[in-house]
């Protein structure tokens, strides 16, 4: 895990003061080279884990991003899908539409379920 979460603090734009446009553009290309090939359990232990540090630290496009591989790769966990539309919710409203998709899909998996 230390690896992928490096690489996630290393998005955060507060974790690189001082750096070069060449050294950011570099951290977020292995951020999104590291979230694209992350198992994703340890990917969303480790997005969690940032957030829980610096909730506004890491950019929503990177969020999405990794919410969106973790989605992708448990597409029926309603609880995840849940969870995603609320972090989407908190960028919005470029991002209501595709969080209310989420919702709907994860009313679909276990209606019963309501946060």
């Amino acid at each position: 895990m230390s690896d992928l979460l490096t690489r996630m603090r290393g998005a955060v734009p507060e974790n690189r003061p001082g750096c070069t446009a060449q050294e950011i553009m570099a951290a977020d290309r292995d951020f999104v080279e590291a979230v694209t090939f992350a198992d994703p359990d340890e990917l969303l232990a480790v997005l969690r884990q940032v957030i829980a540090e610096n909730w506004m630290g890491l950019a929503p496009w990177a969020r999405n991003l990794a919410y969106r591989m973790v989605c992708l790769q448990r597409p029926d966990d309603a609880a995840l899908l849940r969870e995603a539309a609320v972090d989407l919710y908190s960028f919005g409203p470029d991002w209501d539409e595709e969080a209310a998709e989420l919702e709907r899909q994860a009313d679909l998996l276990d209606p019963r379920v309501r946060p």
